[in-house]
Parts: C-alpha cells; sequence; structure tokens
C-alpha cells in the first residue's frame, strides 16, 4: 500500500512539476494525466440560467476517464425514505369522502372536473395542478381524487338494454324481471308524452298483460302488424300450440311506457318515458323488440352539475365541466 501511494505521489509530482514553471507552455496533455490521476469526483451544477422546475444546483458524478458528467439521481433515490412528490390517483366511494379528502390535500392551484358522460360520469379533484398565477410555473397534475358516481343495477340493466335488439323471449323475461321499475303515468304526463312523442302510454299492468301474451306465443310466428289510429300496434300470431289468449292470437301494443328508476345508489328516482318498437320480416316470421329511453343523459348530467356545483362551494374551488389533460 505503501509504495503504491509513493508511486502515485512520483506520478503527481512528475506530472505538476512543468506547471510549477510559471514561464514554462502549459502542456495539455500533461494537465490531462494530472487530472486523470486526481482521480474522479462529485461536482455541483448551479442553475444559473434559472430553467423553471429545476433546482438551483444539482449534484453530477464527473468521470475523469470520460470527462462527461453523470447523473446520481438513480442513486439518491435508492435511499429514499418518502417519496419525492404526490402522486397517484384515490377512489373514493361517497362524495362526502371525496370533498373531505379533497379538501385534506387541496392547495391554492387545486381544481375540481366533472365528467358529465351519462353511461360513466365522475368527479375528479388535480390537486397539483397548474399555477394560475401570470408567469407561473406548470405543475405534474399526477395527484389526484376521482369519485365515481355509483350507477344503480336498476339504470344500468335499463340502460343496458336501451335501442338493443331483444327477441320475443328476452323482452318478454325482461319485463317481468323489471316489473317494479314500471310507473303508471301521471294524467298529465299522458298529455304531455303523448304530444311530444306521439302513441299511447302505456299502464304497467298492460305492460305486464303484453309480456305474458309474448310469452304464450314464444314459439310462434307473427304473421301480420297493423299500425292502429289510436297509435297502438296490434300483432297477430299464427298458432301452433293450445294456449290462446282473450283475442283469438292478436296482442296490442303500446307505444310508450314510464319507468321510475333511481340513477344513482340511495339517489333520487327519475321518471322517464320508453318507446317500445317492434319489427317483423317481410312475410312474416320472428318479432324483434326494442325500448328506447327518451334523454336518460338529461337526468345523469343534472344530477353531475348539482354534486359538482355542492363539492365546489364545500371546498372554495374552481370547478368545470370535462376532462384534464
Amino acid at each position: 500500500m505503501t509504495s503504491k501511494t509513493n508511486d502515485t505521489a512520483a506520478t503527481l509530482e512528475a506530472a505538476a512539476s512543468p506547471l510549477l514553471n510559471v514561464g514554462a507552455p502549459v502542456d495539455l496533455e500533461t494537465l490531462k494525466k494530472l487530472c486523470d490521476a486526481a482521480g474522479s469526483g462529485l461536482a455541483v451544477i448551479a442553475n444559473d440560467a434559472k430553467a423553471i422546475g429545476v433546482p438551483d444546483s444539482i449534484p453530477v458524478f464527473i468521470n475523469r476517464t470520460t470527462g462527461k458528467p453523470e447523473s446520481v439521481a438513480a442513486l439518491f433515490d435508492e435511499w429514499r425514505t418518502v417519496p419525492k412528490r404526490k402522486r397517484g390517483t384515490a377512489v373514493v366511494k361517497t362524495l362526502e369522502s371525496f370533498t373531505r379528502l379533497t379538501k385534506r390535500h387541496a392547495t391554492s392551484d387545486s381544481v375540481i372536473f366533472a365528467d358529465t358522460n351519462w353511461r360513466e360520469p365522475s368527479l375528479m379533484s388535480i390537486i397539483d395542478y397548474h399555477s394560475i398565477e401570470p408567469g407561473g410555473a406548470a405543475d405534474n397534475c399526477s395527484h389526484r381524487i376521482q369519485y365515481p358516481f355509483p350507477l344503480t343495477e336498476e339504470w344500468q340493466a335499463w340502460v343496458s338494454i336501451n335501442g338493443k335488439p331483444l327477441n320475443q323471449g328476452q323482452f318478454a323475461e325482461f319485463i317481468e324481471d323489471h316489473r317494479a321499475d314500471l310507473a303508471a303515468p301521471h294524467e298529465d304526463e299522458i298529455t304531455y308524452w303523448q304530444e311530444m312523442l306521439g302513441g299511447k302510454v302505456a299502464y304497467p299492468n298492460e305492460l305486464q298483460m303484453l309480456s305474458r301474451g309474448l310469452k304464450i306465443h314464444a314459439e310462434t310466428k307473427a304473421s301480420s302488424a297493423v299500425t292502429l289510429a289510436t297509435g297502438e300496434g296490434e300483432l297477430t300470431w299464427e298458432e301452433t300450440h293450445t294456449a290462446r289468449d282473450t283475442k283469438g292470437g292478436k296482442i296490442i301494443v303500446p307505444s310508450l311506457f314510464m319507468i321510475s328508476v333511481a340513477p344513482f345508489y340511495q339517489g333520487e328516482k327519475a321518471r322517464l318515458p320508453a318507446r317500445l318498437r317492434y319489427r317483423m320480416p317481410q312475410g312474416g316470421g320472428s318479432v324483434s323488440w326494442s325500448v328506447h329511453l327518451y334523454r336518460p343523459d338529461i337526468y345523469v348530467t343534472e344530477q353531475v352539475t348539482r354534486d359538482l356545483e355542492r363539492v365546489a362551494a364545500d371546498t372554495d374551488l374552481p370547478a368545470y365541466q370535462g376532462k384534464p389533460e
């Protein structure tokens, strides 16, 4: 060990000796050898340009062999006991939890966004949002809190068949399974919706009788369809088995009916009309049915908007409809 130390000292002395003579010219090769002999090490680079989002100074490793600075960030990260910054998305189950957690982490730059997509509505807080100050720095937008509105199973069931063709058996079973969601129309609703959408608004018992009649004709084929002046439809089946209704195989089909379903868990019920349509192949055959909810987005959007205004007032944060970048 002593011999090696003496050799290094001798090398440094030999390399430095020409530089000790102030009047002697600088030998760059000799200077490089001197630096190499001095070894590699850490250095600090100052942020003299005042680049935004960068510390005033950063440590680097100077490799004397290559002459290039190397990052030591990974070396520091190995020894971190806490994250460098807050990041990630917390998902809460209630509006109250969303409000409380947002208030706990909020800064002067935090904001709230509302996604009013009626199929998957949600609220989202961006805690580390960009500064609103003139010339303010951008932030990471990576610390978020999300509240996906809990849609009820009943609402999702009706949405799942909205505009979807169903065969005779599927439609009959769906009406039977969701009998509790059918609502008797009020007098003002009958007048309003019949003028707005046309056709006859059915009562729940009429729709249930229709579904039972369809079960009777589950294996038969419709031979004709006639639109009546009242806006009702009439289907006639070619009977192939003994079960018959009192109208000799004919069933009256209403064009509208009402449902009363809460879009959100533990929320208020929404009353909305649904149009009932059927199609039959030319010349007769198997009938296909479809239910078309009238503007279900209105009820969801109104509720999301009300909750957005409520949270914005409770947290004193700016709120927007849309999605964050």
